[in-house]
């Protein structure tokens, strides 16, 4: 049986990668927002759940669409940040350290989100 072949494939799924990049920007906004409100004494039980998904999102589209190491560094954060889910910010002592990773992750992607290594 031969295998169907899509000639206009490569040049669909870069036009969608280019449209998922238009979008990283409002999406690191809404992981920063997050992260600010996780810092914030009223934090809640759900502002940790709130941001695990946002960095969730990222970790499993980003490395569809051309964006390896931007997901790749959303996804090691959100496995770091699992253990405080059903904490408040304020009751997990690990939280101010990974907050400024995170914020390490939001200054390197607001430089490249593309780029093929998460330097700092």
């Amino acid at each position: 049986m031969a295998t169907l072949v899509d000639p206009d494939f490569r040049a669909r799924l870069d036009a969608l990668g280019e449209r998922y990049g238009a979008t990283v920007p409002g999406a690191m906004e809404a992981i920063s927002t997050a992260v600010s409100h996780c810092r914030n004494e009223d934090a809640d039980l759900d502002s940790l759940e709130k941001l695990h998904a946002l960095l969730h999102g990222i970790a499993g589209s980003a490395g569809t669409f051309g964006f390896k190491v931007l997901g790749a560094e959303a996804r090691r954060l959100e496995q770091e940040l699992r253990p405080l889910l059903g904490k408040r910010p304020a009751d997990a002592p690990e939280w101010p350290a990974l907050a400024a990773r995170i914020a390490q992750y939001l200054d390197w992607a607001a430089r490249d989100p593309k780029a093929p290594e998460f330097d700092l």
